[in-house]
């Protein structure tokens, strides 16, 4: 399987009715229609598209559908803030009839997915705003060989 992990975009610092609640600004609507463009241009857009349910991300996960002409994203709970990779890959066996899964998230979730699966260091990797990787997976096996990393400004 091919895993493609997106940070959700560049977001409100705060909302009045908390974390969860903020929402993407301008740039990151463009950073998620960028990136769901790069894919459909490639040939190698998700077979699904998972998201957290806090507010950036969804719209994030709804922006990367719609620009792709894909059916909207599935929203998980436990993508939320404070995912871990045991939880991931757990979860992921749930999508084995995949070739693609496509994860929206947050930070410091998604950094430490990367590092587990590709062995690295903790803290040798951090995911931008709108940054999209990918990564081959075998699930349960813990571990992957990197496919690319796509940070928001490519190509600009």
């Amino acid at each position: 399987m091919e895993l493609i992990l997106l940070r959700h975009g560049k977001a409100e610092d705060s909302n009045p009715d908390g974390d969860i609640a903020r929402e993407l600004v301008k740039k990151g609507y463009e950073q998620s229609k960028t990136q769901a463009l790069r894919l459909k241009q490639a040939g190698a857009l998700p077979d699904i598209v998972l998201t957290s349910p806090y507010t950036r991300a969804r719209q994030t996960a709804e922006t990367f559908c719609e620009a792709a002409d894909m059916p909207g994203p599935v929203v998980l709970g436990w993508i939320g803030c404070g995912m871990t990779p045991d939880t991931a890959m757990n979860e992921l066996l749930g999508y084995d009839e995949f070739s693609r899964v496509a994860i929206v998230g947050h930070e410091p979730d998604l950094s430490n997915l990367i590092t587990c699966l590709l062995n690295m260091p903790s803290g040798s990797i951090k995911v931008r705003k709108g940054q999209m990787t990918c990564i081959k997976i075998s699930p349960p096996a813990r571990g992957g060989i990197l496919q690319y990393m796509a940070p928001p400004k490519l190509g600009h």
